[in-house]
């Protein structure tokens, strides 16, 4: 779970990061990596 959250906050990071430089795609990209940890955190937390 710990491990989740800490790649979910890189990805955060990443995203904002990307937006701000412009380069949508690679934004687009690190949203889809969020919510792809956060699934996992919800699945981890369900069980």
């Amino acid at each position: 779970m710990n491990t989740f959250s800490q790649q979910y906050q890189i990805a955060k990071s990443n995203s904002i990061k990307f937006m701000k430089n412009g380069q949508i795609a690679a934004y687009l990209n690190a949203l889809l990596e969020m919510n792809k940890y956060k699934r996992l955190m919800l699945a981890v937390v369900a069980n």
